[in-house]
């Protein structure tokens, strides 16, 4: 049996334990507020902050570092050297006659040598240098063309992933409203049998339909959110933050400023499409190397500094020299390698001139779903808006008793059907927009 005292000190630590998880509940940080986004701030957002772009940056100064790296070869060197040696020698090793003329001991006995030297080199003239710099200029302002790409691509991403998940917000309010709706119906067929107007056939069918949108609903908002965990992942943001859109699936939604006439468009794509202007680039450096190879030439000039037998009676010495190098054969090697420098270009314009049919095809296909887009949209309200007058005198209908509910079942089912139908004219349409900005090379700004 547990004691008195015992039993007080127990309630004691239950009582504290209480207080401390109401102190601890009431000092727990609130519900994440949720972050409030745009249709243009998340294509924003994507352009600038998501992995993938501050990686195409990173190897942007990567590239930039390269250039700085082959223009080395082109600068002075500076360098500071000392050295200490002891050493001995035998005159007759350097072909000097024993005996000597003059009195010199041989062997020589050890002596001290101190040197010290400041070596400066200076490139004069080496072309091969200046083109590799060239080259690796071409290489940095492609690495920045493909920096466009990932940002352009990265646009298009978050865009798509925005539109997913407002079409997804789309198809939640149209099952509520179908709930809602299915519902009113319940009750009505209820009263007309009430009334002794219809049977319970009527109440079990209108209550079909409701367990039959409920279900629906509960589909569609599971689609919604895994939209919006979508749309985090596009942003590089943690999936568990709670997103409140801004935009629905309004007419104007992806729009970009874009020329709807197709030259127009085609031309501006030419000129602003970053994969393009990467594919240049990998040409010019292409060339550049190879012409690089063709000129390898490596003048420079040497060093000056003072030695002696010890520091103080050091004595100034320098060395200036001219090298020039002028390779005659290497074994064909330098032949191979600009052979295969010339295939690379070759390579290049190739990919070049498909691409610019490619971009000219991107350009009218999405110009044909623009257009067929608009067009269905038009129909889709028109569908929708039959529907609904379907359904509102199928209802009339019954309340005057001249006719069953399953006339008002299928103008229900009608409606439905009719709102998806409207929900995807609206996405196919923004879906074509997008697509349109994306072939024109502005994805980054779609608004």
């Amino acid at each position: 049996m547990v004691s008195r005292s015992n039993s007080s000190r127990l309630v004691a630590v239950l009582a504290w334990l209480v207080a401390m998880g109401v102190r601890l509940a009431a000092q727990a940080p609130s519900p994440t507020t949720p972050l409030r986004l745009s249709f243009a701030d998340a294509v924003r957002l994507a352009s600038g902050e998501v992995p993938v772009v501050a990686l195409a940056s990173l190897r942007t100064t990567e590239a930039d570092a390269r250039v700085r790296q082959a223009r080395a070869a082109l600068l002075p060197s500076l360098s500071l050297g000392g050295a200490w040696v002891n050493r001995d020698f035998n005159s007759e090793a350097l072909g000097i006659p024993f005996p000597p003329q003059f009195n010199l001991p041989n062997p020589v006995p050890p002596f001290d040598n101190y040197d010290g030297r400041v070596t400066v080199t200076q490139t004069l003239f080496d072309w091969s240098s200046v083109a590799r710099v060239r080259a690796a200029g071409a290489q940095a302002d492609g690495s920045r063309a493909e920096r466009g790409v990932t940002v352009e691509g990265a646009a298009l991403t978050a865009a798509l992933a925005y539109l997913r998940a407002a079409r997804g917000q789309a198809a939640v309010a149209a099952r509520q409203a179908d709930s809602a709706l299915a519902a009113e119906l319940v009750g009505l067929a209820q009263a007309q049998k009430a009334a002794g107007v219809s049977g319970a056939i009527d109440v079990t069918r209108a209550r079909t339909q409701l367990v039959t949108a409920e279900g629906l609903l509960i589909v569609a908002r599971n689609q919604m959110d895994r939209a919006r965990i979508d749309v985090t992942r596009a942003l590089g943001l943690d999936p568990a933050t709670p997103l409140t859109l801004t935009d629905s699936l309004a007419p104007t939604l992806g729009a970009a400023e874009v020329p709807t006439e197709r030259d127009a468009a085609v031309t501006a794509a030419l000129a602003g499409r970053p994969d393009l202007g990467a594919e240049l680039a990998r040409g010019v450096a292409a060339r550049r190397s190879g012409t690089a190879i063709r000129a390898e030439r490596l003048p420079r000039v040497a060093d000056y500094g003072v030695n002696g037998l010890t520091g103080a009676s050091a004595l100034s010495t320098r060395q200036v020299a001219l090298q020039v190098t002028l390779p005659i054969l290497d074994g064909f090697r330098r032949e191979a390698r600009a052979a295969e420098q010339d295939a690379v270009v070759r390579e290049s314009q190739v990919r070049e001139s498909d691409l610019r049919w490619q971009i000219a095809a991107e350009v009218d296909a999405a110009l044909l779903d623009l257009r067929s887009a608009q067009a269905q949209q038009a129909v889709a309200a028109e569908q929708l808006r039959l529907a609904e007058d379907e359904l509102a005198q199928s209802r009339e209908r019954f309340k005057a008793g001249v006719a069953g509910n399953i006339e008002v079942i299928n103008a229900q089912t009608n409606l439905i059907r009719a709102r998806d139908t409207e929900i995807d004219a609206r996405f196919a349409a923004a879906t074509a927009r997008i697509s349109l900005a994306r072939a024109a090379g502005v994805a980054r700004t779609l608004h």
